[in-house]
């Protein structure tokens, strides 16, 4: 079955340990899976290789029994490993040509962009998506960079026809904003880890965007 990309489905979930109210990480992932999520992000950055390739065969059995995409941040030998759907990587991180080079035609590869010639650069390259912003200030991510705010994200939607996910301090208050700038991807990390219910939350989530596609 093909990887499920952004533009196929609404919430793109992001794992943190950090944020997840003590649970373990296997009770959060059931809980947004069974909520409806179809993409799954793994990304912890302050654990060793070791776990965090037991936690991503875990997440990789858990999102091939519910028919989720799982993506992992970062570790392009962690993704390999355990046969991952795809890999997200940031500017900094190796290029898009050299990470395909190592992953191979099937697996996803993401990139996140903050403005127009980075976007223009991820397509060239041979992204399968890209990840626009942040568009708000976010405390999810160290060494972040500035929000972009909607004209980024205004002009990806004028400019690039590829799958993109929306990213940044995306909340329940201001998701159906950024669904009306044409974001029907978005990207959620501590507004559902941190909920004590995640399924209500994804519900929640999902119906302030639907909403707002209906005015």
């Amino acid at each position: 079955m093909p990887a499920i990309l952004p533009g196929d489905t609404d919430i793109y979930a992001i794992t943190d340990g950090r944020l997840s109210l003590g649970r373990p990480l296997a009770v959060v992932a059931q809980n947004l899976l069974n909520a409806g999520v179809r993409i799954l992000q793994y990304r912890e950055k302050k654990l060793k290789a070791g776990k965090m390739l037991e936690e991503c065969r875990m997440l990789r059995h858990m999102t091939r029994e519910t028919g989720a995409c799982f993506i992992v941040n970062d570790h392009i030998d962690i993704a390999l490993l355990v046969e991952a759907d795809g890999v997200h990587i940031g500017q900094e991180d190796l290029h898009v040509a050299e990470v395909r080079r190592l992953v191979g035609a099937k697996m996803l590869i993401g990139l996140s962009t903050h403005d127009p010639a980075q976007a223009r650069a991820a397509q060239a390259a041979g992204a399968d998506y890209i990840g626009v912003g942040p568009l708000f200030a976010t405390k999810t991510k160290e060494d972040v960079v500035a929000p972009v705010g909607y004209d980024y994200l205004d002009w990806v939607m004028e400019n690039m026809n590829m799958p993109f996910v929306a990213i940044g301090g995306i909340k329940e208050r201001n998701i159906a904003e950024v669904a009306r700038h044409g974001a029907r991807c978005c990207a959620l990390i501590s507004e559902l880890l941190g909920a004590s219910d995640i399924a209500a939350k994804v519900a929640a989530v999902r119906k302030a965007m639907v909403r707002c596609l209906q005015v």
